[in-house]
């Protein structure tokens, strides 16, 4: 069994559902996965992972992250219900078409835009039969589908964003423009060693994300100015945001009134599938700590913000 552990901010909501994500992953990826925290030193909590193999846990996450394929889901003969006006919103819906993953098993209704269609990460380099679906805002089940994002951005661009980050459009001379923002493939190749040691530590500029990292979240009101208007980027964690997304495919945090979510982080290790309801806090018989935060507005936009601890059990 290989054994590892990372440092994690309780009243990081994000964080919390980016370490069940690093569960499920490793799970799928070592196999046997048993995850858990550990707030024995309550300045340094860590969440740890133990799985089959030799292998670092949060390593070989964090690998297989970093060279992947992403294409969006679509039902079998998709096209929107209503056809763009303009040519560049032809040129696009061509694009979607091309690139994306045609399946009969959709998971959800017949999506009006592509904006909320699911996403496939497919790996490479000896993950090429390893393909992830994430699609927890469009899964059809009768639980808060906990989609914070809105308008014109598609899951499959918000993914891509994260892994493998933005870009320019190309100059003159170019085949493809310059890095704007950096995804997990940049911070990887630049700073793996930390990455393995420290994942939710390292924020970089980001442009659209899953609003899951409260770090990067912002209103109008509360920044004094809007960082959209003023085309002022913000930073955030890539590994928590596409790991949390990764957390939330098979498990939800208690949602309670209009905007308000509590989640508990559990004590010991547990497998994914009992994990799956710790993260609610609806196993009493373990430790745990339990934490509830409202869900801010920005714009169209709901953002994760930092939670409060309740009582301890």
């Amino acid at each position: 069994m290989a054994e590892a552990s990372i440092p994690v901010d309780l009243c990081n909501p994000g964080q919390v559902l980016a370490c069940l994500g690093f569960l499920e992953a490793a799970d799928m990826l070592c196999g046997d996965a048993e995850g858990g925290f550990d707030w024995s030193d309550d300045v340094n909590v860590q969440f740890g992972l133990c799985v089959d193999g030799e292998e670092n846990p949060f390593e070989a996450v964090l690998r297989f992250l970093a060279d992947v394929e992403v294409k969006a889901v679509a039902p079998l003969g998709w096209r929107p219900k209503k056809e763009p006006d303009k040519e560049s919103g032809r040129k696009k819906l061509r694009i979607e078409l091309n690139e994306q993953e045609n399946s009969e098993e959709f998971p959800n209704e017949w999506p009006d835009t592509s904006t909320a269609m699911p996403v496939q990460i497919i790996g490479r380099n000896g993950q090429q039969n390893l393909k992830v679906i994430l699609d927890h805002w469009a899964d059809g089940s009768s639980r808060n589908d906990f989609k914070l994002y809105s308008g014109n951005r598609s899951a499959r661009e918000i993914v891509r964003a994260m892994l493998i980050g933005t870009r320019d459009k190309p100059r003159k001379g170019q085949n493809r423009g310059d890095l704007k923002t950096k995804g997990v493939a940049q911070l990887w190749e630049e700073r793996h060693s930390e990455m393995i040691k420290q994942p939710f530590d390292i924020v970089t500029p980001i442009g659209g994300s899953f609003n899951f990292d409260p770090r990067g979240a912002w209103t109008a009101i509360d920044a004094g100015y809007s960082p959209n208007n003023q085309d002022h980027q913000v930073e955030a964690s890539p590994i928590v945001e596409i790991l949390a997304a990764w957390g939330l495919q098979n498990a939800r945090p208690y949602t309670y009134k209009t905007h308000g979510v509590r989640y508990a982080a559990w004590s010991g290790t547990l497998p994914p599938a009992l994990a799956r309801v710790a993260i609610a806090g609806e196993i009493e018989v373990i430790p745990q700590r339990r934490f509830h935060f409202e869900l801010g507005v920005s714009g169209k936009n709901k953002i994760i913000t930092f939670a409060q601890e309740e009582s301890r059990s």
